[in-house]
């Protein structure tokens, strides 16, 4: 064979290679999202619901404590070692990531989603343009 069919061949392997390792590097980084009840079960994961009961949230020694519920009423208890997020009892959502464990979810990171300073009062975020009508000024202009 010709050295440069075997330069070819030799960079079509690695650039295989690296994709394959690239890919399975990338898969094990995700971190699903699971029930509580797939929490459980156990491993690595997040978990989404909103706060069971505001006032019941606590800190002390740098751990907050909290009550996740989820879509279908189930309730989660969660530890939280970190600084507590800002807005959190105005909290809509709560995402924690982490695991399970002696009957609480222990979590390394929180996301937030607060209510939006954007939505309108009556609770739509958002106004369709059609729905409003266009002011003219005086000289028939837009």
């Amino acid at each position: 064979m010709n050295k440069p069919i075997w330069r070819i061949a030799i960079s079509l392997v690695l650039i295989v290679v690296l994709v394959g390792f690239g890919v399975t590097a990338f898969q094990g980084s995700l971190t699903p999202y699971r029930s509580f009840r797939e929490a459980r079960a156990g491993g690595y994961v997040q978990v989404n619901g909103t706060l069971a009961d505001p006032a019941s949230t606590s800190t002390s020694e740098g751990i907050l404590r909290f009550h996740l519920k989820d879509t279908d009423g189930e309730v989660l208890a969660v530890a939280y070692e970190g600084v507590k997020p800002a807005n959190f009892e105005q909290a809509t959502s709560v995402v924690a990531i982490g695991r399970f464990h002696d009957g609480v979810f222990e979590a390394d990171q929180l996301l937030v989603k607060c209510p939006s300073k954007y939505q309108a009062e009556g609770g739509k975020e958002y106004q369709d343009a059609r729905e409003v009508p266009l002011e003219r000024s005086p000289d028939g202009g837009v």
